[in-house]
């Protein structure tokens, strides 16, 4: 992640209302005058910030003689874990998964002769955090890493983007007041639709609560909801 602060977004939900009533005018008009009816939406939208931090850190080292190789990635590992630390991130929000190993000589596309090296090991170290203040400012000091001779992959090993990414993962305490807001657009949408076609508007017929949507906070080419800033 190359931003300083955790990720902001926008929560969006469109409720989908159909009112009867008795509307005038043509368009609006649909079959008998007891079956006609006016759909609405009302939206509701809140700005949230994440509350977990998933960050992927992959350690990589390569050699010709797999213990020599191993044994340095093991040293690397033991240098992320020093790191995290000082950061402020607990061991107990850390785990290291699968190691991946690769021989470039048994490489049907390339051959002995190709390769430079024989053994690469990648290793992910996996940090999953609720203080996503905290992983960003240890994120954005990586190159000490870097520096103290630690290799990281750019992250084309499955895992995505090479920063933290950030989630927001309390929408269904959001729901019930977005889904009344969202209502209460709807029916005052209607409620002004009706007062300028002179018409009279009945009860609700029919509700589509819609989709909830967290999404970027600016829209921008490139830009995500996980790297939106408050």
């Amino acid at each position: 992640m190359n931003v300083d602060r955790p990720v902001a977004a926008s929560a969006i939900l469109a409720v989908g209302v159909t009112l009867g009533g008795l509307f005038i005018g043509v368009g609006f008009a649909r079959g008998r005058a007891t079956d006609r009816y006016v759909e609405v939406k009302g939206v509701a939208e809140r700005d949230v910030t994440a509350d977990l931090a998933l960050w992927p850190l992959r350690v990589v080292t390569a050699g010709n003689d797999l213990v020599v190789a191993q044994a340095r990635i093991g040293q690397n590992i033991s240098q992320v874990y020093a790191f995290l630390k000082r950061h402020g991130i607990d061991t107990s929000q850390v785990e290291v998964q699968g190691v991946d190993v690769t021989d470039a000589f048994a490489n049907a596309y390339g051959g002995e002769r190709q390769a430079q090296v024989r053994y690469i090991i990648t290793q992910t170290i996996m940090v999953r955090s609720p203080k996503v203040d905290v992983v960003m400012a240890a994120s954005a000091k990586v190159g000490e890493l870097v520096s103290a001779g630690v290799v990281l992959s750019s992250g084309r090993m499955g895992y995505g983007p090479s920063g933290p990414t950030f989630l927001f993962t309390k929408l269904n305490e959001l729901k019930p007041s977005m889904i009344r807001e969202a209502t209460g657009n709807a029916r005052q949408a209607a409620e002004q639709f009706a007062a300028d076609s002179r018409s009279a508007l009945g009860g609700i017929r029919q509700a589509n609560q819609g989709v909830f949507l967290i999404l970027p906070r600016d829209q921008a080419q490139g830009v995500t909801q996980e790297t939106q800033l408050l």
